[in-house]
C-alpha cells in the first residue's frame, strides 16, 4: 500500500473528516468570488492554482497595506499633542 493510501486510510480510522472534490471546488469558486483580481475578469474559466496564487498575492498585498497605514498613523501620532483628542483616537485605531 502507497504512504498515500495509508494515510488516508489511517485518517478515515482516527475519525477524521475528509473534504470531497466538490467541496473543494466550492471553496476555490467562493474564494475566486472574493479576490478583485480574477472576479474584474470577463472570464470565468481560471484554475484553481491560479486562484490560490491570487490570494496569497492578495493577502500580501493586504498585509502592505495594512503595514503602511500603521506606519502613517504612528507617523501622525507623533505629529499631534499626546494629550489631545485626536491622539487618543488615533493610539485606539493603532491598539
Amino acid at each position: 500500500m502507497s504512504s498515500r493510501r495509508s494515510r488516508q486510510s489511517s485518517a478515515a480510522s482516527a475519525g477524521t473528516s475528509r473534504i470531497t472534490d466538490d467541496q473543494i471546488i466550492d471553496l476555490v469558486s467562493k474564494l475566486q468570488q472574493l479576490l478583485p483580481e480574477i472576479r474584474n475578469r470577463r472570464s470565468s474559466k481560471v484554475s484553481a492554482s491560479k486562484v490560490l496564487q491570487e490570494t496569497c498575492n492578495y493577502i500580501r498585498s493586504l498585509h502592505r497595506e495594512v503595514d503602511d497605514l500603521s506606519d502613517r498613523l504612528s507617523q501622525l501620532l507623533a505629529t499631534v499633542d499626546a494629550d489631545s483628542p485626536e491622539a487618543a483616537i488615533i493610539r485606539s485605531l493603532i491598539q
